[in-house]
């Protein structure tokens, strides 16, 4: 009997003790944030375990029930999840599926596992897991390493990834790819006018305009600020570079409506490069378009720009040059040349305009029309120009002490120069310097600086010449060429371009047109400069319209600091 009782004992012990291991079990089960299926092979029982009430509004009850959940997800992922849930069938022990469940937003992960003994399936466990957090974090991080936030089109890296893909298969399959970069024109009046978020919504339509040509054999990429660029995988047809030029175009030629209100027309640049007739790689060819298409920026804009091996080697030759203008200006590596300028009635020495000069390293001179516009570009024309004014009055200072008889130096000023805020500052500390007297100083400008700020500009101007400095405007009737703006400008001398001088004698459009000129200046009180006169009919006819001063090759040539000297001691 006490054995009996002490069996008994024993297996309320155990009962108690397997009760205890099951409860922890499932309470560890409610404590995860999982669903469990448990299969018993042998039984043929089916146990669900966990959160499985907030994950489904069914019940499992034996195996066949499995198909409810087949049911509940989208089409593309039901033969997946059949086979995962019936995995026996193949031998396999573990497998795992992702599904999205039918009319919601929601991913659940499914994984199974089944336990072998002697070779047949004796256990099966389903894990089911919301994923749709992690699913949209992945999502998002995809999105960001692939797309482009502003506009949605790829991004740079991954176009650079696609385009290597097309250059890859077009090696193989004899085939061309096109690489269009295309920028809008003057959009830093956008963004200067109207502020970076109009800028931004212009970007965004028109991007979304370019992601309509996205196919198998196009991609379009967002490739910085307000620069696109487009790749087509053998162009042809409806997908040649000629046909999608056409339509972006025609879509430039629409308004653009902004959401401020604001009506916007833009136009475009473009630039082409070829595999493999341009570049062979990725970067290459997108660096070849992108030199083209400033190419056709440098040509008036709104235009389509091809590549070619001319353009490679400009731009190469001016990178190279970039290089030596920066090496240049650290070691002041400049000489100055003077023209002189005369009365055209009594042929009497009026001044002389200061020139700037480059040798480089191997002895080459470097003409100012090269150079000058790419340090206007990486923006060195600010130190090149000061010491230009500090050069040059220095040794306008010397003649004037030596020779003791007035005359006029001008000195050629940039937009940038003139622009900074202690640009009249800097001048005039160096006209005190040099002891010289301001009214001897004339500064000649161009009329691309008074497009940007008209008002801004004038007052400086006026500032100027209330020191007694003397302001030219340069290059009239090449630019803004506004006769309305000129008696708004405090200037003392207007110099005509040397385009009118060249076909003065040939054109009689140009000679109505020059008459009219010196005309209106003598009226407003200016004097009349006339450069690049290389003939005496030339100077003769200007003479005779009363033109007041003189200046080419006719009666000198910009000559180095000794030979004007030499001319001074002649002359005084």
């Amino acid at each position: 009997m006490n054995e009996l009782h002490y069996q008994l004992d024993l297996m309320r012990a155990m009962n108690q003790k397997l009760s205890d291991r099951e409860k922890m079990y499932r309470l560890l089960c409610d404590t995860m944030d999982y669903a469990y299926i448990y299969y018993s092979f042998e039984k043929n029982s089916v146990t669900t375990l966990g959160k499985w009430d907030d994950f489904f509004d069914f019940q499992i009850r034996d195996r066949r029930d499995f198909t409810k959940l087949l049911e509940m997800v989208d089409e593309p992922y039901v033969l997946p999840l059949r086979d995962m849930l019936f995995l026996e069938k193949g031998g396999q022990e573990t497998s795992s599926v992702e599904c999205m469940q039918k009319g919601k937003k929601i991913w659940l992960q499914f994984s199974c596992r089944i336990f072998y003994e002697d070779g047949r399936p004796a256990d099966q466990i389903i894990v089911v897991q919301n994923i749709t957090k992690l699913k949209t974090q992945n999502e998002e991080l995809l999105y960001m390493a692939y797309y482009d936030g502003l506009t949605g089109l790829y991004n740079r890296n991954y176009f650079v990834r696609l385009l290597t893909e097309y250059l890859r298969r077009a090696k193989e399959d004899n085939r061309l790819v096109s690489v269009l970069v295309i920028d809008i024109d003057d959009f830093r009046k956008v963004n200067d006018g109207l502020g970076i978020v109009a800028g931004d919504e212009l970007v965004q339509q028109f991007g979304s305009f370019l992601k309509e040509f996205n196919s198998d054999d196009v991609i379009v990429c967002h490739l910085t600020s307000d620069v696109y660029c487009m790749a087509i995988y053998d162009s042809c047809g409806d997908r040649s570079v000629e046909h999608i030029h056409k339509e972006i175009v025609k879509r430039t030629r629409e308004p653009f409506y902004l959401v401020g209100g604001q009506i916007l027309n833009i136009t475009v640049s473009v630039g082409v490069a070829e595999y493999p007739e341009a570049a062979t790689s990725a970067l290459e060819l997108i660096n070849c378009a992108e030199i083209v298409m400033f190419k056709g920026k440098s040509m008036g804009k709104n235009r389509i720009q091809y590549f070619d091996t001319p353009i490679l080697n400009d731009f190469l030759k001016n990178v190279e040059l970039d290089s030596k203008l920066k090496e240049a200006v650290f070691d002041h590596n400049f000489i100055l040349y003077y023209q002189p300028q005369y009365y055209a009635g009594n042929q009497k020495l009026r001044g002389m305009e200061a020139l700037i000069r480059w040798k480089d390293g191997d002895g080459k001179m470097i003409s100012p029309a090269k150079f000058i516009p790419i340090a206007e570009k990486n923006g060195t024309i600010i130190p090149i120009g000061n010491w230009v004014l500090e050069q040059s009055i220095r040794t306008f200072s010397e003649w004037r002490n030596r020779y003791g008889v007035p005359f006029v130096l001008s000195v050629n000023i940039s937009a940038l120069q003139y622009q900074k805020e202690d640009f009249v500052d800097l001048l005039l500390n160096i006209i005190r310097k040099y002891d010289v007297s301001p009214e001897e100083i004339e500064l000649e400008i161009t009329e691309s600086i008074l497009i940007d700020d008209f008002r801004a500009v004038t007052e400086k101007m006026q500032l100027l010449k209330e020191y007694g400095i003397r302001i030219s405007l340069d290059d009239f009737g090449t630019g803004f060429s506004s006769l309305s703006y000129l008696k708004k400008l405090p200037i003392n001398t207007l110099k005509i371009d040397k385009s009118f001088t060249d076909t003065l004698l040939t054109d009689s459009a140009t000679r109505i047109i020059t008459e009219s000129i010196v005309s209106m200046v003598k009226s407003l009180g200016f004097e009349s400069i006339a450069e690049g006169v290389e003939e005496e009919q030339q100077y003769k006819y200007l003479r005779a319209i009363g033109c007041d001063i003189i200046q080419g090759y006719l009666f000198g040539k910009p000559l180095p600091q000794e030979e004007i000297e030499q001319l001074l001691q002649k002359i005084y």
